[in-house]
């Protein structure tokens, strides 16, 4: 006689695993949504300390200017060189973790900053202003934007 797996046995047993994949398959992905937010907030925190050093470093200027200049436009490959080429502020751009994006939306001076996420760039950032947030929709799990972490 051979022995072996029924067809029902089978069937049963792939039915037990497809409920367990149904009920961990959400809880990994809970997980995985907090460690980017923790990971944003965390990118937020250093980019913001970097501005600030640079700033106080500069009298006052934050960076983005050309030479410095608050007169000027600000565009993101001044604020790229001016706090990561040299390494003196930071070591490289972190990516947003919901986009792995590294580039930076620089608004200008007399722009409003948007009431929106588009979620097209890494990173929303204004020198005027020295405000910079994550560019990704939607909430974390208490109600709170991305856009204004």
């Amino acid at each position: 006689m051979k022995r072996g797996f029924s067809l029902i046995e089978l069937i049963i047993v792939v039915a037990v695993l497809g409920i367990m994949a149904a009920i961990v398959v959400p809880q990994f992905q809970s997980h995985s949504t907090v460690a980017k937010e923790s990971v944003a907030k965390d990118s937020l925190r250093i980019l913001r300390g970097a501005i600030e050093l640079y700033t106080a470093q500069h009298s006052g200027i934050p960076p983005g200017y050309t030479n410095d200049d608050p007169q000027t436009s600000p565009s993101s490959s001044n604020f790229h060189n001016q706090l990561i080429v040299n390494g003196r502020y930071m070591s490289k751009m972190p990516e947003n973790p919901f986009n792995n994006r590294k580039d930076i939306r620089m608004l200008g001076n007399s722009e409003t900053f948007p009431q929106n996420a588009t979620g097209n760039y890494g990173w929303v950032y204004q020198a005027a202003t020295k405000i910079i947030r994550l560019d990704w929709q939607g909430m974390d799990k208490y109600g709170i934007r991305y856009f204004d972490y």
